[in-house]
């Protein structure tokens, strides 16, 4: 076969000299337009994992890496004059130019034809290739040239980066933040030979221009970054590489690439996009030159196991990368928003601060954590449990993020555990019977901190369906009187109501009933009314618009709840701002269409609201909390976004609300949700972080490490958990076992249960890691993936 590698890349070189050992015969052609050792750039890295990878497909090349390589296991980062260092990371650094002569030098001993110095303006160049491979980098001629194929995607993020490098020799990956009169700047700095480090600098791209960068010369700006950073230059300079580049061309904003499919078949020679010219992940997780590696392994491995067959090999290619890369980029996008809103987590302590970076991609996790440096998670749980009045006893086991208190005016919650409300549509005329009783409180008993009651409405024409429970009137008041009892009797668990209309979502079945969710009621129907006459459903009944008379009454519906709410002894209440019933319909632009005082701009959007949980906030008691719940983004273009619910959260805050609970959609049926395991939480982050309220974090939460690094990194102060409490209502006292945290109370008649499960996993656990032949840092690294 005859292939032709557009761009001396890592992607293209390490192609050929696969493909080259896989079969001698096969005639391979490497063109790039620079010369042999030019190179713009430092050093790169890689993880342990990946050069696993690089040893199973070429020994050889693997070994020269590995004798070129700088390894550390430690980061450190430097936030307001304090330092913190987390070891067990296992990376490596090497330089770039020295990569690629190291792949230069091993396509040439196998025989590959490396042509330099030649500039490729279209594929058809190279009429009688078999197979093109694009990997001519970021900005791609081929890509572009197809891009009616391609369909590249390609946001370039906020900030502004340079890339530099320094004789001061890093013994760790050091993250290193310093605040000027413009704003935050960072630098990302590791070794990767024995007399120089890669040393990048960032900052918001407003940042940058307001510290006048974007008007200095190349180098005034690195005469700017060498005083910002001099404490930790140690009297070495900064220098720069990139002599093709002037002033403040240098310093550029990520492009992140997406492509929509990867294979071009032209009629003549397919063409395939490898590397950077077919997806980016931001430089803050290291994974470009490893993502590019990796598509040459899986390129070569799907031709060899498809001989003959090029067509179906380079379908199986991208069916299989296209996954690994985007999960990949799905971490890189977290990370880069990390780093581009700095100035969102520098009020945290520096000990919180640190570990929000650790874990800032959501592939790094509080046990894998745990796993590459046990010391360091141990003092941090010991410091955040001191935080939340907790000192730990001689011998006793450090208590978990998720297993600290957590206090809010005069209420204390033994844990961070909430059970979320989760609709169950099994009342009797709004009456909540046993079913209720035994529901809550089998989940009151499994452990969790905080268990909320379902949406429960304030009156019969608030409710979703026939069969959702109220609270307006004495015979519902007693039924849930006698649940709340029941709870504070027999557990230690706190209880909360959460009161809501469903206003234009109303008067449907419940969803295994009839046509199911959402879907009109066949007979019996009530009149729904809403912000404004706009039906949830295209074909479904149209809500009357309230009038200031509906206001009246709705609002004395929901202060009369409150106050039988208060009496039945529950210990938090909750308003239901989102999921488009009737308050989130108001909030929404998609489902407020009013001229009035209440529609048009958020301030008015939210009057209704506000007003509805002011009166609430009166009329219940002073010494328990209160929370509201928000869609936090519509998923919608033109409704609701996150910039909108940090303001939504700060009027509520202002308004006398303790916490909001983050979740979003269920306002459109157009809705496009991007989901994924704590899909929700970064809605929760934010709005904590610059609201400044506390927040609870809801929506694809599924185990105990989701909840301790949320809690543990300040993303959110509680997590709410549904659907795994649905399968399992002792969900809290399962995860903990599963964690090995022993020191949590069970129910006394449980107990018996908890040394034996206790027991049970323990042994799972050994068999799994004696099977696998694997060290605990090399499971936990293999399932993430680094």
């Amino acid at each position: 076969m005859k292939i032709v590698c557009i761009g001396g890349g890592p992607a293209g070189l390490y192609f050929a000299l696969l493909m080259k050992k896989a079969d001698p015969g096969h005639d391979i052609t490497v063109v790039e337009r620079n010369r042999p050792y030019d190179t713009f750039g430092w050093g790169v890295v890689f993880s342990d994992q990946t050069l696993g990878n690089l040893q199973a497909a070429d020994a050889p090349t693997a070994q020269a890496i590995l004798d070129a390589f700088n390894h550390w296991d430690d980061i450190e980062i430097h936030i307001r004059g304090r330092t913190v260092r987390s070891g067990g990371h296992g990376f490596c650094g090497i330089g770039r130019k020295r990569l690629l002569n190291i792949l230069q030098a091993r396509c040439e001993a196998l025989g590959v034809k490396l042509q330099f110095e030649t500039e490729v303006e279209s594929d058809e160049q190279f009429a009688d290739a078999d197979l093109i491979i694009a990997s001519d980098g970021l900005n791609s001629r081929i890509r572009n040239r197809y891009a009616h194929v391609f369909q590249p995607d390609i946001d370039l993020r906020r900030c502004r980066f340079v890339w530099l490098g320094t004789h001061k020799l890093f013994d760790a990956f050091t993250f290193a933040f310093e605040e000027t009169e413009f704003g935050w700047f960072q630098a990302h700095a590791y070794r990767f030979d024995t007399d120089t480090s890669t040393f990048i600098v960032e900052t918001p791209e407003e940042v940058w221009r307001a510290a006048g960068l974007d008007r200095m010369d190349k180098e005034e700006a690195i005469a700017f970054c060498e005083t910002l950073f001099s404490k930790y230059l140690d009297g070495h300079r900064l220098m720069s590489n990139a002599a093709h580049l002037r002033g403040s061309a240098q310093w550029i904003r990520f492009p992140r690439v997406v492509c929509r499919t990867w294979v071009h078949h032209n009629g003549r020679a397919p063409v395939v996009l490898m590397g950077d010219a077919a997806h980016t992940a931001h430089f803050s997780i290291g994974s470009g030159t490893k993502l590019a590696l990796e598509d040459a392994i899986e390129l070569a491995r799907c031709i060899g196991q498809r001989r003959g067959d090029l067509m179906g090999a380079l379908q199986d290619y991208e069916a299989v990368r296209s996954v690994e890369v985007l999960r990949i980029q799905n971490a890189a996008r977290n990370s880069t928003e990390w780093f581009e809103n700095v100035r969102r987590y520098v009020h945290l302590p520096p000990e919180q601060f640190a570990y929000s970076l650790l874990t800032r991609s959501q592939r790094i996790s509080h046990e894998n954590l745990r796993l590459r440096d046990r010391g360091y998670v141990e003092r941090y749980e010991d410091w955040l449990a001191e935080r939340s009045g907790v000192r730990r006893a001689p011998h006793a086991q450090p208590v978990p993020p998720m297993f600290t208190p957590y206090r809010v005016r005069g209420l204390q919650l033994k844990n961070r555990v909430v059970v979320s409300p989760m609709a169950q549509y099994s009342a009797v005329d709004g009456i909540p019977g046993d079913y209720h009783l035994v529901h809550l409180g089998a989940r009151a008993m499994g452990g969790a901190g905080l268990v909320f009651a379902e949406m429960t409405c304030v009156s019969p024409d608030a409710r979703i369906t026939p069969h959702c429970p109220g609270l307006w009137n004495d015979a519902q008041q007693q039924a849930w009187q006698r649940i709340v009892d029941y709870v504070h009797a027999h557990t230690d668990a706190k209880i909360a109501l959460q009161l809501g209309h469903a206003g234009p979502k109303g008067s449907t079945n419940a969803p295994w009933e009839g046509e199911g969710a959402d879907r009109p009621l066949p007979q019996g129907n009530w009149p729904l009314i809403s912000a404004s006459a706009v039906p949830y459903l295209e074909d479904g009944p149209v809500p009357r618009a309230m009038t200031r008379e509906d206001m009246d009454r709705v609002k004395a519906d929901f202060v009369a709840a409150t106050r039988r709410a208060a009496a039945a002894g529950f210990d938090w209440l909750e308003l239901h701002c989102a999921h488009g019933y009737l308050l989130s319909a108001f909030i929404s632009p998609l489902t407020n269409r009013r001229d009035d005082e209440y529609g048009g701009p958020l301030e008015n959007r939210l009057r209704y609201p506000l007003e509805v949980f002011r009166a609430m906030r009166e009329a219940w008691p002073g010494h328990l909390p209160m929370s509201v719940r928000i869609s936090a983004h519509d998923w919608v273009e033109g409704g609701t976004t996150p910039d909108d619910a940090v303001e939504i959260a700060r009027a509520f805050k202002a308004a006398g609300a303790d916490m909001i609970d983050c979740s979003s959609g269920q306002v459109s049926v157009r809705q496009q949700p991007v989901y994924g395991r704590m899909y929700q939480t970064p809605f929760a982050d934010r709005i904590r972080n610059e609201a400044g309220i506390p927040t609870i974090a809801v929506g694809a939460i599924s185990e105990a490490d989701h909840v301790n690094s949320i809690i543990a990194a300040g993303r959110a102060d509680l997590c709410a958990i549904a659907r795994p409490h649905l399968a399992n209502p002792a969900w809290t006292l399962m995860e903990a076992a599963r964690i090995g945290y022993t020191d949590l109370e069970w129910p006394r008649p449980y107990r018996a249960a908890k040394t034996q499960l206790e027991r049970n996993l323990e042994r799972e656990k050994a068999a799994a890691a004696q099977v696998a032949g694997l060290s605990p840092l090399q499971q936990a690294n293999l399932a993430l993936g680094v």
